[in-house]
């Protein structure tokens, strides 16, 4: 073979593997680019549903997308809102795997979510002290503020030494210790009072049970007369109905953090529809 025949030989072979490359990024950019667009149509009807000022977050996981969208069947999506308003509530953050999701191209293309069916979901929704204190009747506290604390120590004022016991406070996600803090009215003076309660689960409802009071920290003693308790406490007794919340989960587990409360549920073929945020 001659010089030049190889050369030849060599360019055709290189504008081959760059045609490849150049087609490669193509479809690539392709496959991202119908990615964008569907997600940004589910975020729009989510916006819609859940009455946001700004569109939530939303990722189809999965490449390549195209795919999954051919199919109308795609593994997983994530979303992401906060600042959702429900009821009393207006600044409930949201967060939702969407697992096994059925949604046909067409219905994406042409904006229509209605048929959109999530096979299994597990949804969490997060309340902020600041939402909390527009409850009745924790209206009355002033300053409201929520930490997390142990059951043990909700009841007795001390943390116990007992493994079993701590175990046991793990694995039951339906209930959870919490310091409810905030100022209140006394004999005409405004006193700072920490509530130690529990929050629990009943079905779609979670109570907040106050069980003993003790005075802030800037008093001589923490201890809060018993006549004193039994007026104040039901001032920080309190329910929340999850009925309005939404894509209407199933409440399986509820999280103390420092400044919020978090409610953990899980759903199976629901409707994306069922997004929208009770009133």
């Amino acid at each position: 073979m001659s010089p030049a025949a190889g050369n030849r030989r060599g360019r055709r072979a290189r504008r081959i593997v760059i045609s490849l490359v150049v087609l490669a990024a193509l479809l690539v950019g392709a496959d991202f680019g119908l990615a964008a667009f569907a997600e940004h149509t589910v975020s729009q009807k989510a916006r819609e549903q859940l009455q946001l000022t700004d569109d939530p977050s939303v990722t189809i996981h999965g490449f390549p997308f195209t795919t999954q969208a051919l199919g109308g069947d795609y593994r997983h999506i994530s979303l992401s809102a906060s600042g959702v308003p429900i009821k009393d509530l207006q600044d409930v953050g949201v967060n939702a795997e969407l697992r096994d999701v059925a949604a046909p191209l067409s219905d994406l293309v042409n904006g229509n979510t209605d048929a959109i069916t999530i096979g299994q979901l597990e949804a969490q929704v997060t309340i902020k002290a600041s939402d909390l204190a527009r409850i009745d009747p924790l209206t009355k506290i002033q300053d409201l503020r929520i930490e997390p604390s142990s059951i043990e120590y909700v009841r007795t004022g001390q943390d116990s030494t007992d493994q079993e016991t701590r175990q046991a406070e793990e694995q039951d996600k339906s209930r959870a210790g919490i310091r409810v803090s905030g100022t209140v009215q006394i004999a005409g003076q405004e006193l700072e009072i920490f509530c130690f309660a529990l929050i629990e689960l009943h079905g779609t409802q979670i109570d907040i049970v106050p069980e003993r009071l003790q005075y802030g920290n800037d008093k001589e003693t923490t201890v809060v007369p018993q006549s004193v308790q039994k007026a104040l406490l039901p001032e920080f007794k309190a329910s929340i109905d999850t009925g309005s919340l939404p894509f209407e989960v199933t409440p399986t587990a509820v999280q103390v953090n420092s400044g919020s409360v978090t409610i953990k549920g899980e759903a199976k073929n629901v409707k994306f529809s069922g997004a929208t945020a009770g009133r």
